[in-house]
C-alpha cells in the first residue's frame, strides 16, 4: 500500500476543508495506506506522531514584519518538508489548503523528490487572490484567473488596500513557485468549480471533479418531525444570512436557530432585536455532540448562500442525518439538491422566494421528513466513503 503525505494548513477542525482533510486521511488508513499529516504548528492542533515536522506559520492575530514574510514564503516549512522527505518514503503528496501558513515554499522539494503532487481545491485560490471570487461581498471575476493586480483598486480583501496588496503579492509569488505548474493533477469538489478553473486557464485534462463524501456509518438519521429550521455555518453576508433573517421575520410560527459566528454577527443581533424576533435564536459556535443534536432535531437545514459555494459539507451532513436542505441555486449547490425532492432550490438573495419556502415548510413538516429520507438514501448511494475512495485511487494510480 502507498504512503500518502496529507498536507493542509490546520491539524484541527476550523472549517469544512479541515473536516475533509481528517476524514480523507482516516479513509485512506482504513484501506491500508500509511497517511502522514503535514500542517502548520498550532496550539489547537490534534496530537500527531509527526508534529515534530510541523513548521511555525505566520501569526495572523498579531502579525510582525517577519510574519508578513512567512505569509509569502515560509522558510521554516521549506526546511521541515525537506527533513520529513529525507526520513521517510512518500508515494503521493495530497494537498488541501496549504497557502498562507505552509506557503508554496514546500512545492519544489516535493517535486524534486519525484513525488506526484495532487491537490483538492476547496475554494478559488488559483483564479482569485482572495480565494472566493467576491469583492466587497459581490461576485467578481475581474482578475480573469491571472490579472491579480486588478483586485488592488477594488480593495477586495475586507476593503483594505494593504490586505489586498498582500493577497495579490502572495498570488503572484505562489504562481511563480509553481502552484499550477508543479502539480500533476487537481481535484475540484464540484463540476461548477472545475468549469470555472478551466474557464480561467487550468488545463482540462489536469483537473477532475470529485464531490466530498460522508461516512454514513458515523451518522444516525432522525426522521421525527423537528421543531425548528437550522442554519449552521459562517455568519457572513456572502452566506445569505441577511436574506435569511429578513425572510424569516414574518414567519414567526417557525423558529429559526442560527449556529456559528462571523463578521455579520453584531448586525444580525441588532436586526433581530429591532424587529423583536423572539422566534430567531442565536446559539453561537457549536461542534461535536451539540451540533449533531441540533441537526438531528431540526425540521430541515438552510444554506442561503450568495457566493460560489463548492460542495458544502453542511448539505451532505444534513442529508446524512436525514434532514432536507433549503439551498440556493448557485455554485455547486444545485449538484447536491434536487428541488422538491430532497430539498428546495431558490434564487440567491430572493427574500420573497425564501419566505414562501419557509412558510411551506412550516405547514408541511411531514412532507419535509420524507424529503430528508430521500436525502439520506442519496448520501448512502452516491456520496459514500467507498465510492469516494475508488475515485481518489483512480487519480492516484495514474501517477504512482
Amino acid at each position: 500500500m502507498s504512503t500518502i503525505l496529507n498536507i493542509s494548513q490546520n491539524h484541527y477542525v476550523r472549517g469544512g476543508s479541515d473536516r475533509y482533510f481528517f476524514t480523507m486521511g482516516e479513509l485512506l488508513e482504513k484501506n491500508g495506506h500509511t497517511v502522514i499529516p503535514f500542517t502548520a504548528s498550532n496550539s489547537n492542533n490534534e496530537p500527531s506522531e509527526w508534529d515534530r515536522y510541523f513548521p511555525r506559520a505566520a501569526d495572523f492575530d498579531n502579525p510582525s514584519p517577519l510574519d508578513i514574510i512567512r505569509y509569502l514564503y515560509n522558510y521554516s516549512a521549506f526546511k521541515s518538508i525537506r527533513e520529513l522527505l529525507m526520513s521517510t518514503k512518500v508515494h503521493i503528496a495530497h494537498f488541501h489548503i496549504y497557502y498562507g501558513k505552509l506557503t508554496a515554499s514546500i512545492l519544489n522539494s516535493i517535486d524534486k523528490a519525484d513525488i506526484p503532487l495532487i491537490q483538492t481545491l476547496h475554494e478559488y485560490k488559483l483564479t482569485c487572490p482572495v480565494y472566493s471570487h467576491l469583492s466587497n461581498d459581490k461576485i467578481c471575476e475581474d482578475c480573469e484567473g491571472k490579472h491579480f493586480w486588478r483586485a488592488i483598486p477594488k480593495k477586495c480583501n475586507r476593503g483594505s488596500l494593504k490586505r489586498t496588496a498582500l493577497s495579490v503579492a502572495e498570488s503572484y509569488i505562489s504562481r511563480i513557485l509553481g502552484n499550477v505548474d508543479k502539480f500533476d493533477h487537481f481535484i475540484s469538489v464540484s463540476h461548477f468549480h472545475r468549469k470555472k478553473m478551466i474557464q480561467y486557464g487550468i488545463p482540462e485534462n489536469k483537473i477532475t471533479a470529485i464531490h466530498n463524501f460522508t461516512d454514513v456509518s458515523l451518522f444516525e438519521p432522525n426522521y421525527s418531525v423537528g421543531k425548528y429550521i437550522l442554519y449552521f455555518g459562517r455568519v457572513h453576508q456572502s452566506k445569505g444570512i441577511f436574506t435569511l433573517i429578513n425572510a424569516s421575520l414574518s414567519v414567526k410560527e417557525l423558529p429559526l436557530y442560527i449556529v456559528g459566528d462571523g463578521e455579520a454577527m453584531p448586525e444580525i443581533k441588532r436586526l433581530i432585536e429591532e424587529n423583536e424576533c423572539e422566534h430567531i435564536h442565536i446559539l453561537g459556535f457549536k461542534q461535536g455532540d451539540e451540533l449533531r443534536e441540533l441537526i438531528q432535531n431540526s425540521i430541515c437545514t438552510v444554506l442561503p448562500s450568495e457566493w460560489y459555494e463548492n460542495c458544502p459539507m453542511s448539505v451532505l451532513e444534513s442529508y446524512a442525518y436525514g434532514k432536507a436542505v433549503i439551498g440556493t441555486d448557485i455554485g455547486g449547490i444545485p449538484e447536491l439538491i434536487i428541488d422538491n425532492q430532497d430539498g428546495f432550490l431558490i434564487p440567491p438573495t430572493d427574500e420573497n422566494k425564501l419566505r414562501e419556502c419557509l412558510q411551506w415548510v412550516s405547514e408541511n413538516k411531514e412532507n419535509v421528513v420524507e424529503m430528508g429520507m430521500i436525502g439520506r438514501k442519496k448520501i448512502e448511494e452516491e456520496f459514500n466513503a467507498e465510492i469516494h475512495y475508488d475515485k481518489i485511487m483512480n487519480i492516484y494510480n495514474r501517477f504512482i
